[in-house]
């Protein structure tokens, strides 16, 4: 199947305010993508959505075919804005962690990961630095063999060294079966590995496209093109 996501009259209330509002979406295959909004766009409600971890108000969403549920929970792998690995774990423990819950689980890979930024297996994830706790968040997350990879501000709050060492993790580790989308603010950095955008804005899609043709039909950056997009748009 080619349609990895695909989201239809998608929306999601908060008591009286709506987060989603009737968004149409489908997302192919071996593709990486740019979720791109200021700060309650959206975003986070969106791949919270696909990770079943919210239920929709309205309107339908599957991933690889099946409906957001237990056997789409399977097909991907999520990493929130907030980490919820424990402080007092050593890395090890965190790898037979996700090895015991997660099938696809590639262990091998995070290891050598792991070894490649000189992070030792005995370390406690409190004892790390931010920018090395983000980027073992990462390691785990892409260690898997998923379908739909949803990455939540993964370079937010980092140094420039980490953000090149995340993004680069993120173009050499995904599987070219699969989808990775990249919630973020941060464009000019997420830019490079981007091959479509979506523009989202007060719960919905006001601009979509290939960030190759961006640059080859209007001479612009992804950055240029968001801020000219937005600066037309109201209360923003």
């Amino acid at each position: 199947m080619d349609t990895v996501l695909k989201a239809t009259g998608l929306g999601k209330m908060y008591g009286g305010f709506a987060a989603l509002r009737s968004m149409d979406l489908t997302l192919p295959k071996g593709e990486i993508i740019g979720l791109l909004g200021p700060n309650g766009s959206g975003k986070t409600t969106f791949l919270k959505l696909c990770a079943g971890l919210l239920t929709p108000t309205t309107g339908t969403l599957e991933i690889c075919g099946k409906p957001v549920g237990a056997e789409s929970k399977a097909l991907v792998s999520y990493l929130p804005d907030r980490t919820y690995l424990s402080n007092r774990q050593k890395i090890r423990e965190q790898l037979d962690y996700f090895q015991d819950f997660y099938s696809d689980f590639d262990r091998n890979r995070a290891e050598y990961m792991l070894r490649d930024l000189g992070i030792s297996l005995e370390c406690r994830f409190g004892t790390l630095s931010k920018g090395n706790r983000e980027k073992v968040q990462l390691v785990l997350v892409m260690s898997r063999r998923a379908k739909l990879y949803l990455l939540d501000e993964p370079i937010g709050g980092v140094d420039p060294a980490a953000r090149d060492y995340i993004l680069r993790t993120i173009l050499n580790n995904y599987d070219p079966e699969a989808t990775v989308l990249i919630s973020t603010h941060l464009i000019a950095d997420v830019e490079p590995v981007l091959h479509g955008y979506l523009f989202l804005h007060q719960g919905q899609i006001v601009g979509a496209g290939r960030v190759k043709q961006v640059r080859e039909e209007t001479g612009k950056s992804l950055d240029e093109l968001f801020r000219e997009v937005f600066r037309c748009l109201p209360n923003y």
